[in-house]
């Protein structure tokens, strides 16, 4: 495995926000970038728990990190957040660049099967596998048996369907605003007819379901630790692309969903509850 470059630093908070970028094979050779917030007090003996943010449509690894709001609750409650980048950059995929809701800033946090962008478009096994084993290698100081996610939007969709999938791995999830129900609204239709290569006719087909986390969470067969927060006043809920009432349906303890009066999908609403999230998070962390 390739080690990682440092690209950039800042002093923020208790800490550095730190750049840095590596070639990813999940992502077929492209090289990605990064960003880890790592509190000051962090070494590789003494390592501290580790968040994961991943962000919307649109977005990249420095949209999270410059806007949410994040960084100083977790200097003072001494967590790690790795910001990652929401696509890979560059692959030459036909079409990639001709819809903002599909191909560049738009991976959806899933596997490709589909031959047109399973080469290059793995930003499921970049978020789960290939990122934490090179940050384990560059002894950062972070502690991967305490890890936790959270995300906005098709972000928010990857947190709750990646925690969901791996039962065991992360300590607990939190959404913003999450596309909860994908495999029955427009986002995550679009994005499953191009990615997956379903084979099964059922609808929504089986290849779907996997990442849909309304219906993993019927399965989910561990204690859950589920935050989710969405503005009534956001444009997408209206439109019928969230859905977090999906997951309230489930029935499942453990999960809260919070509808914020008069938020809207935006940062601004992010960074009014992200401390909030953290502080969510450092509960089950050091627990």
């Amino acid at each position: 495995m390739a080690s990682i470059e440092k690209v950039s630093s800042n002093r923020v908070s208790s800490g550095y926000l730190t750049k840095y970028k590596f070639p990813s094979k999940s992502l077929g050779g492209l090289s990605t970038q990064f960003n880890v917030f790592l509190p000051s007090a962090a070494s590789s003996s003494s390592p501290v728990p580790v968040l994961f943010y991943l962000a919307g449509l649109t977005c990249n690894e420095d949209t999270g990190a410059q806007k949410g709001g994040m960084l100083n609750k977790a200097g003072e409650e001494g967590i790690a957040i790795v910001f990652p980048d929401t696509s890979p950059r560059g692959a030459g995929v036909e079409g990639e660049e001709d819809d903002w809701q599909l191909g560049t800033g738009a991976g959806f946090y899933l596997n490709a099967t589909a031959d047109k962008w399973k080469k290059h478009y793995n930003m499921y096994d970049l978020v789960v596998e290939e990122l934490p084993s090179a940050l384990k290698k560059a002894d950062l100081g972070l502690d991967f048996s305490r890890w936790s996610i959270t995300g906005h939007s098709m972000g928010g969709h990857g947190a709750l369907s990646i925690y969901l999938k791996n039962p065991g791995l992360f300590k607990s999830a939190s959404a913003f605003s999450p596309a909860a129900n994908p495999s029955r609204t427009p986002w995550g239709i679009n994005a499953f007819t191009n990615y997956l290569d379903a084979k099964t006719r059922s609808s929504p087909p089986s290849e779907w379901l996997q990442y849909d986390s309304s219906h993993l969470l019927q399965s989910f067969s561990e204690e859950a630790h589920i935050l989710v927060d969405v503005g009534t006043e956001d444009d997408f809920l209206k439109k019928g692309q969230l859905e977090p009432k999906s997951l309230e349906a489930v029935g499942k303890e453990g999960v809260e969903v919070r509808m914020q009066d008069g938020f809207d999908h935006s940062y601004y609403f992010i960074s009014t509850f992200a401390p909030e999230h953290i502080a969510f998070h450092a509960k089950h962390l050091k627990a």
